[in-house]
């Protein structure tokens, strides 16, 4: 039986964790644990399954004990609402009002919940209907169709080849500056030269000419595509 479940501020917090979570992940029936889910809500784990055991009853996800959880058709289309007015409001920031792209992710986390759908449509079209956010990841539409990016970190990337940065996965603010630091901002372009796995070290070339390093972290979180690849290829 499905019960209603009138969205609200954490109702959507938990499906859009889940939903960036499943996006993650390399099958699509993999379930998202809830120690995950958890620690990326910073609650408790009764806490959590608690709150799931909610939505399951409610149609927004399917819930299996001590194994993890994933969205339903239902939830995965509220979830895609929820992301989608996060990534225009962070674009709207910095495009409209001039703000950085390291400062948007918690101004856009309050706003998110407040906005209309007919404002966050206006929005989408003063801006132009753009496909990616700030930090190169996809916006959904307003049906709920997201694009897939086949794209890949610096880690797995081929050496001495034209890159385009297309996302940089982690919001963090201080991340983010260390990332324009090193030119690698969505839209710019890059060079493995040297991957050094005895330092951990990987030497790239900027656009600019200017020689970087990078240790593997960070490299896991910046994503790049070659230039020669079709930007529309994986889009649905």
């Amino acid at each position: 039986m499905i019960v209603a479940m009138l969205p609200s501020q954490t109702v959507e917090n938990y499906l859009k964790t889940i939903y960036l979570a499943q996006a993650a992940m390399a099958s699509e029936k993999e379930l998202v644990p809830m120690g995950q889910l958890a620690s990326s809500l910073g609650v408790v784990p009764g806490t959590a399954t608690t709150m799931v055991k909610a939505l399951a009853e409610s149609g927004l996800v399917h819930y299996e004990p001590y194994m993890g959880v994933r969205l339903t058709p239902a939830g995965e289309r509220l979830a895609s609402l929820v992301s989608r007015r996060h990534r225009l409001i962070e674009l709207f920031l910095v495009k409209v009002l001039g703000m950085s792209w390291a400062e948007v992710h918690d101004e856009a986390e309050q706003l998110e919940h407040a906005v209309s759908e007919r404002l966050i449509d206006r929005i989408d079209e003063m801006l132009g209907r753009p496909s990616v956010d700030p930090h190169g990841d996809p916006i959904p539409t307003a049906e709920g169709r997201i694009a897939r990016p086949e794209d890949l970190d610096l880690l797995a990337a081929p050496t001495r080849t034209k890159l385009q940065v297309s996302r940089v996965i982690d919001q963090d603010p201080a991340f983010l500056r260390f990332v324009e630091q090193c030119e690698l901002m969505p839209g710019r372009t890059v060079v493995i030269e040297t991957r050094d796995a005895a330092s951990d070290a990987i030497r790239l070339t900027s656009e600019s000419g200017r020689q970087v390093a990078i240790g593997g972290r960070a490299a896991a979180k910046v994503r790049v595509r070659p230039l020669s690849r079709d930007p529309t290829k994986g889009r649905t």
